[in-house]
């Protein structure tokens, strides 16, 4: 069996930026082994499958090692793909997720994703995390998926080299690390998610669902502008809205194809 298969880098205006992300279309999921075998496969920081579900779509998302509740970059993947290609007329898309509905529809030469925002609350951090960073945290907060640490400056965000063994050891999913912006930014992070098997994940929407209400809380604005500091880099634009936050971003088709299954 052949199915449609996409990869979009995502958060981004060039090609090679930003975070790349396979869309496959599906008419219905297999087995969970499969799926995990095929995102495995593919080798990316996410992998979503795609059903469609009336006027409307199922999505999952895999890493290479597990399925996770919620990925932004590839939701914004998933609606370039169907709306300037499975439904080139269309203007919004509604995606049914582990996390709810999730709509997203075009705004200017991108789109905009509504997707439900993450309280974080303050914590005692692992004792070693400070070395496995390799610098000094000012603020530790966390849910049940993320720490969130922020740094004293940008600068020190840019150039960290943790060791990403130790966070490996982490109880929950990875590390948001954070500090206010620099060329213009709102603010910067990097996200380090090695428990998962990303060992630094390009640019993450699902991070920003928590680092745009801690800013918007800290800087007293609910419109931002941030940065995510990989090498590959990408730019997200960030709203806050009571229990909501709409995140924006572009997408560059990169590869188009088949998949043999």
């Amino acid at each position: 069996m052949n199915v449609p298969f996409y990869q979009v880098d995502a958060f981004a205006s060039r090609r090679f930026a930003g975070n790349p992300a396979a869309v496959m279309v599906l008419e219905s999921y297999p087995g969970d082994d499969v799926l995990q075998t095929i995102a495995a496969e593919n080798n990316l920081s996410e992998t979503a499958f795609l059903v469609p579900h009336g006027d409307d779509y199922r999505l999952r998302w895999f890493t290479p090692t597990v399925e996770v509740a919620l990925c932004g970059h590839a939701t914004l993947a998933s609606a370039a793909v169907v709306l300037t290609r499975l439904r080139p007329a269309g203007a919004r898309v509604v995606f049914h997720t582990l996390s709810g509905a999730l709509a997203v529809e075009r705004a200017g030469d991108g789109y905009a994703m509504d997707f439900p925002a993450r309280a974080m609350t303050p914590t005692s951090p692992p004792p070693w995390l400070a070395d496995a960073l390799g610098a000094v945290p000012r603020d530790v907060l966390a849910d049940r998926t993320s720490y969130l640490v922020r740094l004293d400056d940008a600068g020190i965000v840019r150039s960290l080299d943790p060791d990403l063994a130790a966070i490996a050891r982490l109880d929950r999913n990875g590390v948001i690390v954070t500090a206010a912006g620099d060329d213009g930014w709102d603010f910067v992070s990097r996200y380090f998610a090695s428990p998962i098997g990303i060992p630094e994940d390009p640019v993450t929407g699902s991070a920003h669902c928590a680092l745009a209400p801690y800013w918007a809380n800290r800087l007293g604005r609910r419109e931002l502008r941030a940065f995510q500091a990989s090498r590959r880099g990408g730019e997200i634009g960030c709203r806050v809205s009571d229990a909501r936050v709409e995140l924006r971003g572009r997408c560059v088709f990169y590869l188009e194809g088949s998949a043999s299954l």
